[in-house]
């Protein structure tokens, strides 16, 4: 029985499984592209992004020409062939999500969602590695059924699919006991093999009132909060162009930039910035310098996270000397900081005593949220800032970039600032808060736990953002399957060596991976 979006809503209390095709179904778009352009530049670089593009035109005519299955294994061969598994695995779960994630047809996730039972995701069109964490994860999904991509013994794709043409047999298979699946939605040929064995079947385009109707009964879609990947738009055909084409003038435009604003005085760079394509913008009072105020410490400026710039764009907005407090940048970075940085530790006892001796000598900037965050959360707060100083002032950071996102968890962090100029237009937002008063800080026996807490909500409010209790570590396991700490025990190279080195392995390593 085929019904329409409207009286399939109507009905979801006698739902108790379902089989959703992916692609067209669940994710409103169809088109696959985007997904392989995404893997072959995030796990394979630059020339592979490039070689896919040029052959974009031959698959959309193999599509026109009515062979779209050899235009998916010949997307699957250029993206993945000789690609390490662990690398494909990797941007599947921390770079594919959040792009799927957009794309989610409400109406499709209302039927979907409202289902108390067995839910079953169909790719019919994509390889199972690619969409497996994204569908467990995010859609709740039970079991996903797609084709899969073969390894070379030495765990490198081979580029070849296989078991696509056998997707129904499987969706029959997995309910052999003779229950037949409740509702079936999907659009596509291969989802008609599947479709007809459902009780019910759900087809887009979803009528106006489908969501409305079924939206009460569905649970609320769990957001993708962690991401990785440098871009930021999809990568369908054009604007894949538009990015292999600004990429020559976004490096130069990134190098003048960086060169600018490592030789002029940094109380300038806010006036100068829109100059060469950039912006400040500056909201509310900041606090006097130190002898202005008459204090004999500085003020500890407490900033969201949101990108390494965050304390270096306080400095310019301030105009005066700020100590950035951090645990892991690249000697890169450091080198081009027109601010001093602090390494800390991971010792509280040690990390309190540096940060106690740079705030005897002026103002210091710290991020407790540990890591950046892209999305409109904010992660947990630590408490040790709030054992350090009764001068408190709550910053609220945020930023806007078009092309390519500034931070990374997997990537090469030294290239954090680059990516950051290379954007056509970079913009952060600096918003200074009320310093804390005394009856709201540890001097008047508040827990620093109390404060913490108090000044991660004040922040979220400022900005719009949800608070959430998730860490570093939680991140760096969703992103890297690791827990974000650098092996502190490693000897050292010499600093500049290392840094040289480690610049040049960046690049080369974004361009040639």
């Amino acid at each position: 029985m085929v019904m329409n979006p409207a009286s399939a809503a109507a009905s979801p209390r006698a739902r108790r499984s379902v089989v959703a095709e992916l692609e067209g179904g669940l994710l409103r778009s169809a088109d696959t592209f985007p997904y392989f352009m995404l893997v072959a530049f995030e796990a394979s670089g630059l020339p592979r992004f490039a070689a896919l593009l040029a052959l974009w035109p031959l698959l959309r005519l193999l599509e026109l020409a009515g062979r779209p299955g050899l235009a998916l294994r010949l997307a699957a061969l250029v993206a993945t062939a000789g690609v390490p598994r662990a690398e494909v695995e990797a941007v599947s779960r921390a770079v594919l999500p959040k792009f799927m994630a957009d794309d989610v047809d409400p109406a499709a996730w209302a039927a979907f969602g409202s289902c108390e039972g067995r839910r079953v995701v169909v790719a019919t069109r994509l390889p199972r590695v690619m969409v497996e964490r994204f569908a467990r994860e995010h859609l709740g999904a039970h079991e996903v059924v797609g084709c899969e991509l073969e390894y070379s013994r030495l765990k490198r794709c081979t580029g070849l699919l296989r078991g696509g043409e056998a997707v129904a047999e499987r969706v029959r298979a997995l309910f052999a006991g003779g229950d037949r699946p409740d509702l079936g939605i999907g659009r596509s040929e291969m989802a008609r093999a599947f479709l007809p064995f459902c009780k019910e079947q759900l087809k887009p385009p979803f009528a106006a009132g489908a969501a409305e109707s079924t939206t009460s009964a569905a649970p609320p879609f769990r957001p993708v909060i962690f991401h990785d990947g440098r871009l930021v738009c999809r990568p369908t055909p054009l604007m894949s162009l538009v990015i292999l084409l600004w990429l020559p003038l976004g490096a130069l435009v990134a190098f003048v930039r960086i060169a600018v604003g490592l030789m002029v005085p940094i109380w300038t760079i806010p006036h100068i910035a829109p100059i060469f394509g950039g912006a400040v913008i500056t909201h509310g009072r900041s606090p006097p310098p130190v002898s202005a105020a008459g204090d004999s410490s500085g003020v500890l400026f407490v900033c969201t996270h949101r990108t390494l710039m965050d304390p270096v764009v306080l400095a310019t907005v301030l105009g005066r000397r700020v100590a950035a407090v951090t645990y892991s940048i690249s000697r890169l970075s450091e080198i081009l900081s027109p601010i001093p940085t602090v390494r800390l530790t991971r010792d509280r006892g040690a990390d309190a005593a540096r940060m106690r001796a740079e705030l005897a000598r002026g103002d210091v900037a710290v991020c407790p949220e540990g890591t950046t965050c892209r999305e409109p959360f904010l992660l947990r707060f630590s408490a040790l800032f709030a054992e350090l100083s009764d001068r408190i002032v709550p910053v609220a950071m945020d930023y806007r970039v078009g092309l390519f996102h500034p931070t990374t968890a997997r990537g090469w962090k030294a290239m954090d600032p680059i990516f950051f100029f290379m954007n056509p237009r970079p913009v952060y937002e600096v918003t200074f808060l009320n310093q804390l008063p005394a009856e709201a800080t540890c001097a008047a026996g508040k827990s620093p736990v109390d404060v913490a807490n108090y000044v991660q909500r004040m922040l979220a409010a400022t900005l719009g953002f949800e608070c959430t209790s998730l860490t570093r570590k939680d991140k760096y396991r969703v992103l890297a399957g690791n827990d974000g700490i650098v092996n502190a025990a490693a000897k050292p190279a010499a600093p500049g060596k290392a840094a040289w080195q480690g610049w040049v392995k960046e690049v080369l390593g974004f361009l040639l991976h």
